[in-house]
């Protein structure tokens, strides 16, 4: 299939006064996360939320800090998300691709705003009850429904 690549901003919500970054990112479908390099997040003073264990494409595991909040800005679209410090470029997982309801188009290897939803980014909700009657839908819940 290739390589596809997107211009991608970040920027940092806690610190507004410090300049966005611009990069051309990896977007990949077989990685989960969005991975920074660490001058990326020393750039945005982003803080450490967590450290994990990450597998890597040739199967080797290391321990990444996870660092965040991120805007993220793809194609029109905005996200938040938290990124992996990892590597020497930006790549953009499926995390931040399905949040932002981007798709990799396969024949020209561009990152682009679902077709389906070309206005705004769509989102699948399952499961979500509604509130307004909640006596109701615990009553439905158990089964007790008259």
């Amino acid at each position: 299939m290739g390589l596809a690549y997107a211009r991608v901003t970040l920027a940092n919500p806690r610190r507004p006064e410090l300049a966005p970054i611009e990069v051309d990112a990896l977007a990949d479908t077989g990685a989960v996360h969005l991975c920074i390099p660490e001058h990326v997040a020393v750039q945005l003073q982003l803080d450490e939320v967590d450290r994990r264990e990450v597998t890597l494409a040739d199967g080797s595991r290391q321990v990444a800090s996870y660092v965040g909040p991120l805007v993220v800005s793809v194609a029109n679209r905005k996200g938040f998300a938290g990124a992996m410090v990892l590597g020497n470029q930006v790549l953009l997982g499926v995390i931040p691709m399905e949040d932002m309801d981007l798709v990799i188009n396969p024949k020209t290897q561009q990152v682009v705003a679902n077709p389906a939803n070309p206005n705004i980014a769509g989102s699948i909700a399952m499961g979500v009850l509604e509130c307004a009657q909640p006596t109701r839908v615990r009553r439905k819940l158990r089964g007790t429904e008259k």
